[in-house]
């Protein structure tokens, strides 16, 4: 792995943090290049109070001078500024617990049960804080700096929701609609599939349910031959797999046709190779999602997840008290409708840090103008091939 990174902090500490390692120096890199990322995540119909208290924006502690990185980790900072509510709960100093704060009734689908029999909790807090989708505001932060680092490089991306509570839309996704996408409360095609969906999470809200949906995140301007073939760990759809998978409630992922490819015919699935000297290599259909044995075929990328109903339900499911081992109803925490506008978001980040490191992997160089002379000469290159 080139571009590596690790984050910390929980839901409800006094902030979040990562340590970005093997970006090149020299990349242009600001704030204004993160925090409209950070804003985008906290958008969508159906989000919870949590929302209206954070008002995320990420510092740089290291790795960046006079608008450019440095060549050192990346340290990004966000400030949780609902930390002043939860100082006495979360005070790290022995014997701070407050008493009858202690959160034992696990919630059905979330880490709560499982994290507690792992490490010994009988507080499920201690689970709850770090496994909150709270921390995905980090990853977002690092996707945004991979972004950057592929926009420069001349690869764009645009995340959508194609299906949210059972209402697909109806309007096939297309790059001009952009403006649509990022002003549409739930980032739909469809003006009418979206307000049946509010609808939707307005019923479910109002019975104290919550709605799951499908996410999905193009990219195109890739180069062909990102990833590789010759082990199991570099192939980039796996990569990309495993990075989409991390996200809170992703219980599926496909790339191009995915799923629905194992009832087609090969003769339905594949995608023709064509030349042209003024298009170069190129397919006319795209199936496969832009990735084929491991490694970008230079088609646009296509990458769908299915987000569950998140955990945390206001008329919560029966579970039994780690403590007293009787019957209980699940604990509540403040929480969202549907977050899955949101998670189109987080999947768009995640999906560029996957990039990011499969370019510092081919083109890698110490200085970002290194990486982009590679690029641009192995682009001649295919041209020519």
């Amino acid at each position: 792995m080139n571009l590596r990174f690790l984050s910390a902090g929980e839901s409800h500490g006094p902030q979040l943090t990562a340590v970005v390692d093997g970006l090149p120096a020299g990349m242009p890199l600001s704030v204004e290049d993160v925090d409209p990322w950070l804003a985008k995540r906290q958008q969508g119909y159906g989000r919870g109070r949590r929302m209206a208290i954070e008002r995320d924006r990420v510092v740089f502690a290291s790795g960046v001078r006079a608008g450019r990185t440095t060549g050192a980790p990346l340290t990004l900072v966000i400030e949780n500024r609902d930390w002043k509510n939860w100082r006495e709960i979360m005070d790290p100093a022995p014997g701070g617990e407050p008493r009858g704060r202690a959160l034992t009734a696990p919630r059905p689908g979330h880490a709560d049960l499982s994290g507690g029999i792992k490490y010994g909790h009988r507080d499920l807090r201690d689970v709850l804080e770090r496994a909150s989708a709270r921390e995905t505001a980090m990853r977002v932060a690092v996707g945004a700096v991979a972004h950057k680092l592929l926009e420069l490089l001349g690869v764009e991306s645009l995340a959508h929701v194609p299906m949210l509570g059972g209402v697909s839309s109806r309007v096939p996704f297309a790059w001009d609609l952009r403006g649509r996408i990022e002003a549409s409360r739930l980032r739909m095609t469809d003006p009418e599939a979206e307000e049946e969906a509010v609808r939707r999470i307005d019923a479910a809200k109002a019975a104290g349910d919550t709605l799951g949906g499908l996410l999905e995140v193009r990219y195109r301007g890739l180069v062909p031959g990102l990833g590789s073939y010759v082990q199991y760990d570099r192939k980039l759809d796996g990569r990309i797999a495993q990075m989409a998978m991390s996200i809170p409630a992703v219980k599926g992922v496909e790339i191009g046709e995915g799923f629905a490819a194992a009832a087609l015919s090969g003769s339905e699935v594949h995608d023709a190779i064509h030349r042209s000297e003024e298009r170069g290599w190129y397919r006319t259909t795209n199936r496969a999602g832009g990735l084929e044995a491991g490694m970008t075929t230079g088609e646009e990328l296509v990458v769908r997840a299915a987000l569950k109903p998140i955990a945390t339900l206001m008329k919560p499911l029966p579970t039994v008290d780690v403590v007293t081992h009787e019957a209980a109803d699940a604990a509540r925490e403040r929480s969202d409708v549907t977050a899955v506008p949101a998670a189109s978001v987080i999947l768009e980040a995640v999906v560029a840090i996957a990039l990011a490191d499969a370019y510092l992997e081919k083109f890698g160089g110490d200085t970002f103008e290194e990486v982009r002379e590679r690029v641009d000469a192995y682009r001649e290159r295919v041209r020519e091939y």
